[in-house]
């Protein structure tokens, strides 16, 4: 193993969502997806802590497609990131919805929050991407969580204080 443990799983969470061969800029985003990495998931409605644990089940996953044994347990200890969450919903939703693969609702949580549009071939604006992050975690979305990840038509209740499992379960409901 030449690459750091670090490294070598960006890489992987990449080939989640995209292929690590294409090297067209226009269709790769390492650098937007980079910044997710680094940006660290907070969680401040309850059981939504369940959530940041998908990040673990993603480097244990990670670790036995790889084949990579001793690892230090403190890696471990690494809040998840932001890169982790979606991907962890994106495979929640297909295996929720019973269809789409987690490759194609990582997209789709992506165009909700207007991400899809930072490819290799744009400059990131870092304040932008961080201020739609921070939406997300602080919860400084709209009631109907226009501008979060899972925006509905017809929010019954307020979106900002509803833990993300339930914003999923409503949004595969009315979009479903």
């Amino acid at each position: 193993m030449n690459k750091p443990l670090d490294e070598l799983y960006f890489i992987w969470l990449y080939s989640q969502v995209g292929s690590v061969d294409d090297n067209n800029p226009s269709r790769s985003y390492w650098r937007l997806l980079k910044h997710l990495y680094i940006k660290e998931f907070v969680w401040i409605i309850p059981n939504d802590d369940n959530r940041a644990e998908d990040g673990r089940f993603l480097k244990l996953d990670f670790l036995d497609e790889e084949h990579i044994d001793n690892v230090d347990p403190g890696w471990f200890e690494v809040p998840s990131s932001m890169f982790e969450l979606l991907i962890g919903l994106s495979r929640r939703l297909s295996f929720v919805a019973d269809g789409g693969e987690p490759f194609d609702w990582f997209w789709q949580l992506m165009e909700n929050l207007g991400l899809e549009k930072y490819n290799d071939n744009t400059v990131i604006p870092e304040k932008e991407v961080d201020g739609i992050l921070d939406e997300v975690i602080w919860r400084t979305y709209k009631r109907n969580g226009s501008g979060g990840l899972f925006p509905l038509r017809k929010a019954t209740e307020d979106q900002r204080d509803v833990e993300l499992w339930y914003q999923l379960s409503a949004y595969l409901l009315e979009h479903g």
